[in-house]
């Protein structure tokens, strides 16, 4: 194996943390290799600096000053924090009510007769292509579309007078 993938299981090999199989593998490979072994005897020696320095205790009333801090954090709300009462949506919601009541009890101003009811029936196909038919000016830009004549013999003058002729019915549509 490489000294790079040696090196990721030094520690957990000084530690006694590998498989059986894993640390016959990195022992097999530290035979080999002389720099892999200086490093593990690097982190031999500061493993064994570390034991060497003393434990601190910590004071009988750590315990309880960790608690009072973690109960003195403010508690974080959910999403659902929203709902809690409080006066701005109470405010908002009881004016969001009493405006709907509002509009909702007030008369119409123009009530629709059934007259009208059927007028708006009869217009409603004309009024849906209404905006097609509106705006109809690009299209005049659009040269006419040549038409085969069935004689074979065309006539340039006479064509010429039928394209003004019915761009004059287009435009008098409109």
């Amino acid at each position: 194996m490489s000294c790079g993938r040696m090196e990721n299981k030094f520690l957990a090999y000084l530690d006694g943390r590998l498989k059986e199989s894993e640390r016959l593998d990195v022992e097999k490979h530290l035979a080999g290799c002389a720099a892999c072994q200086l490093r593990v005897n690097e982190f031999r020696a500061v493993a064994g600096l570390l034991d060497e320095l003393p434990q601190i205790e910590p004071s009988p009333a750590f315990d309880v000053r960790v608690r009072a801090r973690v109960a003195a954090e403010p508690v974080k709300q959910g999403w659902w924090a929203w709902l809690t009462p409080s006066p701005r949506v109470a405010f908002a919601a009881s004016l969001l009510l009493l405006a709907t009541v509002w509009v909702a009890s007030r008369p119409s101003e123009h009530p629709l007769t059934p007259a009208d009811v059927a007028q708006i029936d009869q217009e409603l196909p004309a009024l849906e292509n209404f905006d097609v038919v509106a705006d109809f000016g690009a299209l005049t830009d659009l040269p006419q579309p040549v038409q085969p004549d069935d004689a074979g013999d065309a006539n340039p003058d006479q064509d010429q007078n039928q394209n003004q002729k019915q761009d004059q019915d287009s435009n008098q549509t409109m």
